[in-house]
């Protein structure tokens, strides 16, 4: 004696094809996402270069000026601090 009805059969629908414009949607997302990867990368890279030339900079402008035009230079800033509200 059955207790519980048979299993019911899959169905024979095929699932419909996409549209022209839901395919070039994807297209874009998937674009679009490997563009936002990549520009975080480079912004990453780019900063530490930037950070790398930075380190090095202040040290050699400060070798390189002579010592009146270092004090000229602090003078201004020191002014310039100063002078803020």
């Amino acid at each position: 004696m059955w207790h519980y009805p048979a299993m019911p059969k899959r169905s024979s629908k095929k699932p419909e094809a996409e549209d022209t414009n839901q395919i070039a949607a994807r297209v874009i997302q998937t674009v679009t996402d490997a563009a936002e990867v990549a520009k975080e990368t480079i912004s990453r890279v780019a900063a530490e270069l930037g950070r790398r030339g930075g380190l090095k900079g202040g040290p050699a402008r400060a070798a390189k000026l002579s010592k009146a035009k270092r004090a000229a230079i602090a003078r201004k800033a020191a002014r310039a601090r100063w002078k803020r509200p």
